[in-house]
């Protein structure tokens, strides 16, 4: 089972692992944290979003609870919460892209800003796994690796999913990558599993 086999294929895997007490229970991962990883190619993006909202619901009515969090909607959250959603539509123009860059990365900062308000979500609401999503659409502003190593603190209960749109790539001679629509070297991350990978 890989990221290239069919979509209904790699759905079925996916269900089948999110339901299985393996899995929600944490077992078989020594002393890591329940990070996984489940890389597509973002051509994929419509079906995978498709995907995931039948994956929530047929979750759900095997008992199973998700909470899905999509770091754009967050983001689009935090920047309205400080007020300044409005002032950076009218400010954009005369903005250059370096300082629109360096402000929303102050804003969504994941360690002092994003992560804490995930965090909240996480002990607000009651669920058996973490989802996910918006990588691709928060990018430059947030970078995957740093939300995940930001969560690896307040995330470490329960397993977490983050939905890639690209390449999650292990190698013994340059460690592991999240390649960011399979051509952005986002950065090494070391500590999360491949779903394609995870035995049901």
């Amino acid at each position: 089972m890989n990221e290239n086999s069919p979509l209904n294929i790699r759905y079925d895997h996916l269900l089948k692992l999110f339901k299985s007490k393996r899995f929600l229970n944490k077992e078989g991962l020594g002393n890591e944290v329940p990070f996984f990883i489940c890389p597509y190619d973002p051509k994929e993006a419509v079906e995978m979003t498709r995907n995931q909202r039948m994956l929530i619901s047929n979750l759900a009515q095997a008992g199973i609870r998700v909470l899905s969090v999509d770091l754009f909607d967050v983001s689009i959250e935090l920047l309205k919460s400080r007020q300044i959603l409005e002032n950076i539509f009218s400010q954009e123009q005369d903005l250059s892209k370096e300082e629109l860059l360096e402000l929303l990365q102050n804003v969504l900062d994941p360690e002092r800003n994003l992560v804490p308000y995930i965090a909240n979500k996480i002990s607000e609401t009651e669920h058996d796994i973490l989802f996910i999503s918006g990588v691709g659409e928060v990018y430059p502003f947030i970078r995957s690796h740093n939300v995940l190593n930001n969560l690896q603190s307040t995330a470490k209960d329960k397993p977490t999913v983050m939905f890639f749109p690209g390449t999650y790539t292990h190698s013994l001679s340059v460690g592991s990558s999240l390649d960011l629509f399979g051509r952005l070297h986002d950065d090494k991350y070391y500590r999360a599993f491949n779903v394609f990978q995870c035995e049901v």
